[in-house]
């Protein structure tokens, strides 16, 4: 089937690579004008992947990757309050993790598909027409097109889903917290292999050191309005006086022209797909940013999705039922539990960012570290569709 995909990140681009290898011919649709790499960092587990070592791309993640060492929160001063060996995690969850920015997990599968996918970049689809025999899309800058299938894997903010299911407002659930992310050049101090984070109550800012002489920092606040207007207006007056590195640090990103700016939200439907429109990733399901493994969540749906497709023998009802039945469950599950982790980067009050300390330091120890087995292990029975 000629199938488009709206959104070349890591689940379009994961699911034009399932997609060209069981037969089909997607087409990718992305408005930015080029592939984009680098982004906020994510930590890469569970059956996401499980799904990447099928793909073939495991020693590649893991030359992109970094093997981060430890965890510190510390106080105003600098002087680490508390630290976790991440040992703890290789204990829970074996060597297949590891740690790197979003964009370049996406950019290491883009690889697989380049030469062999249509990638249309700095064009949005504007109308998606349904009928019996395909999906007549329209574009913003391009003629249209005819498709036998239409998957939105565009984002939180999906152009698909507001196409045809209606409004953001009707599913995105704002949980209270935005985040802000930029990579930056040459910045001092560094702490290899160690994520750093510094919290007042209700903001937290971290950064990582990155490979080339650059910084990964991720500023998180809790806000009461969803508006996204001006970011770093939004950063400067919520950080200028927070203390610790933070007028360095906003100084830095002053001088970045690519911000990830953005809420912290859950995607909550009633069904993934209307007639030959299926919503894949956030489009769909997004956990939130702080739920921990929406990445490998978007790259498992992508195999289950072009899986039941092949199945269905290319009956798209009867995949789209299978796909949503295996899946809903396990998203809704860990939807639920990423409201958790929100205390974490955006600690309330004193006490609790206190306590939050004392557990992190509690983590080290092996006979406690079964407690966090079920917020960071996989109850999903990943098929094997021999594809």
């Amino acid at each position: 089937m000629r199938i488009a995909i709206s959104g070349a990140g890591v689940a379009g681009t994961a699911l034009a690579h399932w997609l060209h290898r069981t037969g089909h011919t997607p087409t990718v649709i992305e408005q930015a004008p080029a592939f984009r790499s680098g982004g906020y960092m994510i930590d890469f587990w569970g059956v996401g992947y499980t799904v990447a070592q099928r793909m073939g791309i495991e020693a590649q993640i893991l030359d992109k990757g970094y093997q981060i060492e430890s965890v510190r929160s510390v106080g105003t001063d600098g002087r680490i309050r508390a630290a976790l060996n991440a040992g703890v995690f290789k204990h829970l969850l074996g060597d297949d993790f590891t740690s790197l920015p979003r964009g370049d997990l996406a950019a290491t599968i883009h690889t697989t598909i380049a030469d062999h996918v249509e990638m249309i970049y700095g064009d949005s689809i504007t109308g998606i027409d349904d009928h019996d025999d395909g999906v007549r899309l329209t574009f913003a800058h391009a003629g249209p097109r005819e498709f036998d299938l239409v998957i939105g894997a565009d984002g939180l903010h999906s152009n698909v889903r507001r196409l045809v299911f209606g409004p953001d407002t009707d599913f995105e659930h704002y949980l209270g917290c935005k985040v802000a992310a930029a990579v930056v050049e040459g910045y001092r101090p560094r702490d290899e292999l160690v994520y750093v984070s510094y919290a007042v109550p209700g903001r937290q800012v971290s950064r990582v050191a990155l490979r080339d002489d650059r910084t990964l920092v991720l500023f998180v606040f809790r806000d009461d309005s969803p508006e996204v207007a001006d970011p770093r207006a939004q950063l400067h007056h919520r950080f200028a006086d927070t203390g610790w590195e933070c007028p360095q640090l906003l100084a830095a990103v002053a001088g970045v022209e690519d911000l990830y700016f953005d809420v912290v939200s859950q995607v909550r439907m009633e069904r993934w797909s209307r007639g030959r429109v299926l919503l894949i990733g956030d489009a769909a399901g997004c956990i939130s940013l702080l739920g921990g493994e929406g990445t490998g969540l978007a790259i498992t749906e992508a195999y289950v999705l072009a899986g039941e497709l092949q199945r269905a023998a290319g009956d798209h009802r009867r995949a789209f039922a299978g796909y949503e039945k295996r899946l809903r469950p396990f998203i809704e599950a860990k939807q639920a539990s990423a409201t958790q982790f929100l205390g974490f980067f955006a600690t309330r009050t004193r006490f609790g960012l206190w306590f939050r300390n004392l557990a992190i330091r509690a983590m080290n120890l092996r006979l406690l570290t079964g407690l966090l087995a079920d917020s960071v292990r996989d109850d999903f029975d990943l098929p094997d569709y021999a594809i």
